[in-house]
């Protein structure tokens, strides 16, 4: 049934721009054609909706320039409503009668008494276009120019950080589009603020218009004595005031609550919530004010005291969770997950609990400060269960086993791994930050199992759809119902803890050279001191530093080739160290030892490596672009050239993939590093081999040649000419 009403809908939402379209001739049908009274109702019922519907997208949007299209919306529902304005009047004035709704608010709403429904719109419009409007038109007015004044010094520091090499051109696009967006948006919204203004000033206009001309028509045209038509046009023209001013009044709250949010990564409720009831101190101070209110001569003793009730019942219940949780309700508590083991340990009988506070002297305070965690988890509050080891989470266990993992497949030792929430993210949400820098993202849904797509079936199964976060595969996140369903049609199934910690796991991979620091390695090489000295002492500190050693194994690393074999990385250094200082040279020469070790994880049957090779020819071509720096090697393409290598590229190692194999590319040893160096970028996950450091035994089955562009197989090579 849901899919037979989705097609429509989506149907409709494709032809959105024929909606708006519509809908706006219409509106100005509204100012010349009457309507009959029950398509009014269904109209002003239309537009409350509306204003309520807006109003309701600004407290969940999350960042204000998201709702770029608030000021043109803002101005066609002012538009709308004062066309409707126009409609009730015409019916008004002319029928004495527009309608149930506007019947509704005449006699319901303010009780058929028209001096309070006088006094309720003055009021209104009062506290529309002299609190909401006036205020959220000046902030509007100074937002606007200070972001118009900002924006040059945003835009010169993009471009200082692109000529840096510290973000590449992609981002710094996405960054100028965002600044510039974000100027579009508030000077957008510091006109959009004089519409709502200027409706207020209409509404008041048009309902004396309404009261004078409906008072002198009773009279005059329709034999009423004084006192009925005054009670009756007064009546239908409030109610009409009203029916417009409560949709203007929502709309003018909406656009006030947009332009005084600050960007942040939440709704406006968690970010209240989050703010507001941060300290419990507060909550119990404001009851003890509350009990003193109630106290004093002649105040209600109950509302008092039971609002005092709650408050201190909801400051306890703050505190006891601050003293639960050991830090401040809105900060971030840190568990460690290689001492999560030894803090789950319970004291010996008749000793305290352990509080896990450590008294700091104030450097030491201040120090802990500045301090950041290597690589830290951040998880929304909706996945605290997974971490929180009375209730059965084995998150902080499963990922010190990762760490065992890498350790065991790739010879590093990964840094504790911080496990903390983050009252900022969405409840389903975690993060992987890597000395505070966001690096990886997803979303979990608790209670459900990712059932993921990979023997391509046809069966779509009951769920939310969604993407696998690590290979980006088609998922679902099903019940457990439609588990075995799952199973049945070839679906790999996982659970919501599984999914993040092989996403974790992926991550570290991909960021483990940035996790080995000089630290680090200084214990590696202590390490292999103890059985080794000779080594160590023909190494260091003669032939090389410890900084060249760790660009080698963070070279290594970087390429996904596994330090295991320390020892032996150690020796290739001192073997090749009176050839060359650079790290990048002596990470190449080790690869040729390290090919026994590595190369065989690429083979796609035993002795057989399927992969990419470059025509000769354009082999020989790039070996003329590679530029050389003391800090760093790559090629010199242009535009052109690059495109069509990474065209082809793109096609023979999807078709690797799609048949199950890994992407492998086999070029010489001269061009191996350049060209990994350029596209790593654009292909992260193919790995680029040279032939020397292949092993004797294996052999190269061809997947693929990728060919010289037309101006490459047309040109003249000196080497070429030369012979």
């Amino acid at each position: 049934m849901s899919a037979v009403v989705a097609s429509p809908v989506s149907s409709l939402l494709k032809r959105a721009d024929l909606v708006f379209t519509g809908g706006l001739f219409l509106t100005i049908l509204l100012l010349i054609m009457p309507i009959p009274a029950v398509l009014l109702d269904t109209l002003l019922a239309l537009n409350l909706g509306l204003s309520l519907l807006v109003l309701l997208a600004i407290i969940y949007v999350k960042d204000p320039p998201e709702f770029s299209s608030f000021p043109v919306l803002l101005l066609t529902l002012t538009l709308f409503r004062l066309a409707l304005n126009i409609s009730t009047t015409r019916q008004v004035l002319v029928k004495g009668y527009a309608g149930e709704v506007i019947e509704a608010f005449g006699h319901f709403v303010i009780q058929g008494n028209y001096i309070v429904g006088a006094v309720v719109f003055l009021i209104l419009v009062v506290i529309n276009f002299v609190v909401i409007t006036k205020g959220a038109g000046r902030i509007a007015e100074v937002a606007a120019r200070f972001t118009l004044d900002a924006l040059p010094g945003k835009q010169m520091a993009i471009d200082a950080e692109l000529n840096a090499g510290i973000i590449d051109e992609v981002t710094a696009t996405a960054r100028r589009v965002k600044v510039q967006k974000e100027a579009d948006f508030y000077g957008a919204m510091d006109g959009a603020s004089k519409f709502v203004r200027g409706d207020a000033i209409a509404g008041i206009i048009i309902t004396l218009v309404n009261i004078i001309g409906g008072f002198a028509i009773g009279v005059m045209q329709m034999g009423m004595s004084l006192g009925e038509s005054l009670q009756k046009f007064t009546l239908l023209s409030i109610g009409d005031g009203l029916v417009s001013q409560i949709p203007a009044l929502i709309l003018s709250v909406g656009a006030g609550i947009l332009v005084t949010r600050a960007s942040d990564s939440m709704n406006v409720g968690a970010q209240v919530a989050g703010q507001l009831f941060r300290y419990p101190r507060a909550m119990k101070i404001s009851a003890c004010m509350l009990a003193a209110f109630g106290l004093m001569p002649g105040m209600p003793l109950v509302p008092f005291m039971g609002l005092a009730g709650m408050a201190a019942f909801l400051g306890k219940i703050l505190r006891d969770q601050e003293d639960k949780s050991g830090h401040p309700i809105g900060q971030e508590p840190t568990v460690t997950a290689s001492k999560a083991g030894k803090a789950a340990k319970p004291g010996k009988p008749g000793e305290p609990a352990p509080t896990g506070e450590i008294k700091l002297s104030h450097t030491e305070d201040v120090r802990k400060l500045v301090e950041v965690d290597v690589f830290a988890i951040e998880i929304g509050y909706g996945l605290l269960s997974l971490a929180d080891l009375k209730a059965g989470g084995e998150l902080l266990g499963r990922v010190t086993g990762v760490r065992k993992t890498l350790a065991r497949e790739k010879g590093i030792v990964v840094p504790p791994v911080s496990v903390r929430d983050n009252l900022e993210l969405e409840p389903n949400d975690y993060r992987f930050l890597l000395r505070g820098k966001q690096v990886a993202r997803g979303q979990l849904m608790p209670g459900r199992w990712l059932a993921m797509n990979v023997s391509s079936s046809k069966v779509r199964l009951k769920g939310v759809p969604t993407r696998e976060p690590v290979f980006n595969l088609d998922a679902t996140w099903i019940d457990e119902a439609e588990k075995k369903t799952a199973d049945l049609n070839g679906y790999t199934v996982v659970d919501p803890g599984s999914v993040l910690i092989t996403h974790l796991s992926e991550t570290l991979k991909l960021n483990a050279h940035h996790l080995l620091g000089r630290q680090e390695v200084q214990a590696i090489v202590d390490h292999i001191k103890q059985t080794q000295p000779a080594l160590v002492g023909e190494l260091l500190p003669d032939l090389v530093t410890l900084g060249i050693i760790q660009r080698v194994f963070q070279n290594l690393l970087r390429e996904n080739v596994a330090i295991l074999n320390q020892p032996l990385i150690l020796e290739g250094i001192a073997d090749f160290a009176s050839l060359s200082k650079n790290p990048d040279d002596l990470s190449e020469l080790v690869r040729r030892r390290l090919g026994l070790y590595f190369v065989p994880e690429f083979e796609s049957r035993p002795g057989v490596v399927r992969a990419v090779t470059l025509d000769p020819r354009l082999e020989q071509w790039l070996a003329s672009k590679v530029h050389r720096s003391p800090s760093d090697v790559g090629l010199v393409l242009d535009p052109a050239t690059a495109r069509h290598l990474i065209e082809q590229i793109t096609k023979l190692t999807g078709d690797m993939v799609q048949q199950g194999q890994p992407a492998v590319i086999v070029v010489s040893a001269e061009i191996r590093l350049p060209l990994k160096r350029f596209f790593e970028s654009s292909f992260p996950r193919v790995t680029v081999l040279s032939f020397q450091e292949l092993p004797a035994a294996t052999e190269v089955e061809n997947a693929g040649i990728v060919t010289a562009p037309p101006h490459v197989a047309r040109a003249e090579l000196p080497l070429k000419a030369a012979a």
